[in-house]
């Protein structure tokens, strides 16, 4: 009988630890209506999570362009129904937004954040980020047939087309992360730094990184005056 309850603990230790990550928040509003619409119209005719899984991130992959300079700093930047509205967005909210598309089907979904070397980055971007380190890219971690698989919805398949890069896959098996060569054999994206997991965006996270790699975009303001913008 002992054995018997020890079991039923961790069981319920496990559905409490898995909740976090299919709950709504004030960044993954997976309960918003558009978000809800949008998730069932994708997923229809997915048999399993997998197959589900796979066909959200298809769409927030291509339905949302990819924009590194909607670097937009309030709240409503890092929404998933906003960044569903708005169409546009860089890697963080688009990671959002796949965490609440796959949360609203009952996949749990979190988020995870790595910095990475763009060998690749244009002049322009340079220039915006006086760096070609993008500090705590987002991507999404999903929990589908009994392990996590990573997802990174970034770049949309017209904007890989247009600068020769691979697009990334997913076939919720197997982790789909950044290539580290363009379709050329050019080094493009190396991994520096991992974050962790998150079951909701950090705000305080972000602006840590983005202080230490990105000062002027501070403009002489404290990371407190970025934060009350970001914060919901």
């Amino acid at each position: 009988m002992e054995d018997q309850n020890k079991g039923s603990s961790v069981e319920e230790n496990i559905d409490e630890s898995f909740e976090q990550y299919l709950k709504p928040t004030a960044y993954i509003d997976c309960d918003h209506p558009d978000i809800q619409a949008f998730s069932k119209e994708t997923a229809a005719g997915g048999g399993t999570d997998r197959e589900k899984a796979v066909k959200l991130y298809y769409a927030a992959r291509d339905a949302v362009r990819y924009d590194p300079y909607a670097f937009g700093f309030s709240g409503e930047t890092f929404k998933a129904s906003n960044v569903l509205a708005e169409r546009k967005a860089f890697c963080v909210p688009k990671a959002i937004l796949l965490a609440a598309l796959c949360r609203a089907q009952g996949i749990p979904a979190r988020l995870g954040f790595a910095d990475v070397k763009n060998h690749l980055a244009s002049d322009g971007l340079i220039k915006m980020m006086r760096t070609d380190v993008f500090a705590f890219h987002g991507y999404t971690d999903i929990y589908l047939e009994g392990k996590w698989v990573k997802a990174t919805p970034a770049f949309n398949r017209e904007m890989c087309e247009k600068f020769n890069v691979l697009p990334l896959e997913f076939d919720g098996l197997e982790d789909s992360v950044f290539h580290p060569f363009d379709g050329e054999g050019q080094q493009h994206m190396e991994y520096l730094k991992e974050y962790g997991h998150f079951a909701d965006f950090p705000p305080e996270e972000l602006v840590a990184a983005y202080l230490e790699c990105y000062p002027h975009f501070f403009d002489g303001a404290g990371a407190g005056a970025m934060l009350s913008k970001i914060r919901l």
